[in-house]
């Protein structure tokens, strides 16, 4: 028998900055518990603050080099940091494979940072499908800043920009990546391109690449436009960091003044609903080779079983 779960005061203690409260609360979402309407019920009232930043690229362009670095430049401005680090899945275990909360050892003693990696589970966005609800529990929790990296999967992982109010779409020279930006469409994805490994030779052509992919992608574009800033970054030695920074805050700025943070927030919700509606209608599935059957007999229609599907009520 499953133990009952005090949802009231473990977000009471969340509220409070209490680490096992909030990874106890993520434990819930990714368990998939019964008692997460009771617990998404109790954190609504406290989300809706929190600055989602997602983190995404290629492998091996430095996503969590750089996610460390943004930490550490979020801290000097005194904000308290989440992370949700999505790795690929263990094949043994189902759990996260890479561990970010080994590569980001710089902040375990930080009380004002909280790590957690998440596994895909095979979820093929680079998201995993706890993500929403996990960004759901930090926000609540307090935290200023949410920076959300990505599996690193390639051209499946544009999901980050459904959840995030900004996202770095990060690069590094001689990799190909101006190739790679036009045929993975990170220009449309991407709040701030993010040039990592900027000491290296080829750097501020990669830039120009971009700003010149920038300047032919857009210019079909009506309304108010934002136009991504290239940041050119070396994020083992913290340089740029300031600048990508600065870029976020200004690109927070310029949503709220044109009303497309409201937008994004709005499609995000949206799509949160959709994605719970579906998951509940999922779980009937096991009743489609039933209905199957008696759509074969002429006994029923496909319509009127999928009606039955989606409203639960499975008449014999």
């Amino acid at each position: 028998m499953a133990k009952a779960v005090d949802v009231a005061g473990l977000v009471d203690r969340a509220r409070d900055g209490e680490p096992r409260a909030v990874a106890r609360l993520i434990s819930l979402v990714e368990q998939g518990s019964s008692a997460l309407p009771e617990v998404a019920a109790a954190l609504a009232p406290h989300t809706g603050h929190a600055r989602v930043v997602g983190i995404t690229g290629a492998p091996g362009v430095g996503k969590s080099t750089s996610t460390n670095a943004l930490v550490r430049a979020f801290r000097d401005q005194g904000k308290r940091v989440a992370v949700v680090a999505v790795d690929p899945s263990s094949p043994f275990s189902g759990g996260a494979l890479l561990g970010d909360r080994v590569r980001m050892g710089d902040h375990a003693t930080d009380s004002g940072v909280f790590i957690r990696s998440m596994a895909t589970r095979g979820h093929l966005g680079g998201l995993s499908w706890a993500t929403p609800q996990a960004l759901r529990v930090l926000d609540a929790a307090g935290f200023d800043v949410i920076l959300v990296e990505t599996v690193g999967v390639g051209q499946s992982e544009v999901e980050i920009v459904a959840l995030a109010d900004t996202t770095l779409v990060l690069l590094a020279p001689g990799m190909g990546d101006g190739i790679q930006a036009a045929k993975a469409g990170i220009l449309e994805i991407a709040d701030v391109f993010v040039v990592n490994k900027a000491d290296r030779d080829g750097a501020d052509q990669t830039a120009r690449d971009l700003k010149y992919m920038i300047s032919l992608g857009r210019r079909d574009r009506e309304g108010p436009l934002w136009r991504p800033p290239v940041v050119k970054t070396v994020a083992a030695r913290m340089e740029g960091l300031d600048r990508v920074v600065e870029a976020i805050a200004e690109h927070q700025e310029w949503m709220a003044s044109h009303g497309e943070l409201e937008e994004r927030r709005l499609r995000r919700a949206a799509a949160e609903i959709e994605a719970i509606a579906v998951e509940r209608v999922r779980t009937r599935f096991g009743a489609v080779d039933q209905l199957a059957k008696r759509v074969v007999s002429g006994e029923l229609d496909p319509f009127a079983a999928a009606e039955q599907l989606i409203s639960g009520n499975l008449r014999e």
